[in-house]
């Protein structure tokens, strides 16, 4: 694509009593913000669930992975895909990813197996990407089995991980990038970001007590009365503003240029950001819910995030959906008015109560599947007329 276009995705959560992303004293996440905490939701807890959510149902070898124990993967999968037994294999893995790094193996103590070599760094890849890496050393037709060291490395001279790494990213890869500081030759500009969620309201932090009962204590026994275990769990609830958007050009270079793929790519990124959320305690407090509103809108100028909207805390005693609703239609209307820029293409899902805020500046609610299959045709349909040469 010659021309930049982007799509937001703005949607308004409201999640029930919950802990879904804690802090390092078990806290929910905060900010302050227009001068008040708010509940928040990492991005980075936020990409994962994202993630998950995107590779739902989806065959584990056709996934992607984020490790140090890549020599681990391939190991496993020249056993299984190229007949390798796993001394072998382990060797071939040790030659054909040392150009990533991999540090030597840690001397076991007493009784301890031998750990695999690790890479100092979480590497994000795609498995069929170790499947190619496997192809590459089954192609070479040598007898591995019978090299020595030197013999292996000449034998696979030929065999580069950085290329296979380098070609043929994972949806995923694509959309949410992948840095190494070692090897900058691997990295990939992330074509997708995402917000931290906070919420539309000031929030207060608040504490379950709770009892855990011993159910082999007998209640007639003076020593054996009372809780086993005592102790307390914080926990919040709001009412979230979560954004993201996606860089179309960039997904679509991501993905070798392909804007069929890169289409599809942000439905499918679309349906499972929305439908996605953190675990955090969600046994617990069971508060997975979805969202009230999805609001996505393609741009041609920049990404916009319409979290202004909600510097002056909402407040009310009847609910704060509605309110936080009209806010963001305000503000969607604001900014183009301000700016004297229209979106190329807006599509929105809502329940009916929120027609009178939202029809106006968003038009009709779609059936989200009905919008998600839209937005892939919007994406298609601008981005071809875009496309470079």
């Amino acid at each position: 694509m010659s021309q930049k276009l982007y799509l937001d995705v703005h949607i308004l959560q409201v999640v029930p009593p919950s802990n879904i992303n804690r802090d390092d004293t078990g806290s929910p996440k905060q900010a302050r913000f227009g001068g008040v905490a708010r509940a928040r939701v990492s991005s980075q807890s936020w990409k994962r669930a994202t993630r998950k959510e995107f590779w739902e149902g989806v065959d584990r070898v056709d996934k992607s992975t984020r490790t140090k124990r890549v020599h681990e993967v391939l190991t496993s999968r020249l056993v299984e895909r190229g007949s390798l037994e796993p001394e072998v294999a382990a060797r071939v893995a040790t030659v054909v990813l040392g150009e990533l790094g991999l540090t030597a193996d840690k001397k076991p103590k007493k009784g301890e197996a031998t750990t695999s070599p690790e890479l100092s760094y979480l590497l994000f890849f795609g498995l069929p990407q170790i499947d190619g890496l496997v192809d590459d050393v089954v192609a070479t037709g040598a007898d591995l089995a019978s090299l020595d060291e030197a013999g292996l490395k000449a034998a696979l001279a030929d065999v580069s991980a950085k290329d296979r790494l380098s070609n043929g990213h994972p949806l995923d890869v694509a959309l949410f990038g992948r840095m190494v500081a070692d090897l900058a030759a691997l990295n990939v500009d992330a074509a997708a970001q995402v917000a931290h969620a906070i919420s539309t309201h000031a929030v207060n932090p608040e504490f379950d007590y709770f009892t855990a009962v011993d159910d082999e204590k007998d209640p007639s026994l003076e020593g054996d009365l009372g809780a086993a275990m005592i102790g307390t769990v914080e926990f919040n609830s709001s009412t979230l503003y979560r954004y993201a958007t996606v860089g179309i050009h960039q997904l679509s270079e991501n993905l070798g240029g392909s804007l069929t793929d890169a289409a599809d790519a942000v439905g499918r990124f679309v349906d499972a950001f929305v439908r996605s959320m953190p675990t955090g305690k969600q046994n617990t407090f069971a508060n997975r819910t979805l969202p009230s509103v999805v609001v996505v809108a393609l741009r041609s100028d920049q990404p916009v995030n319409l979290v202004s909207a909600f510097e002056n805390p909402v407040t009310g005693s009847q609910g704060l959906l509605e309110v936080s609703a009209r806010r963001l239609a305000d503000e969607f209307l604001r900014v183009q008015e301000q700016w004297a820029t229209d979106p190329v293409a807006v599509l929105a899902n809502y329940s009916s109560s929120l027609a009178p805020e939202l029809e106006e500046p968003f038009g009709a609610s779609e059936p989200f599947p009905s919008l998600v299959s839209r937005i892939v045709d919007a994406v298609r349909s601008n981005s071809s007329g875009q496309a470079g040469s």
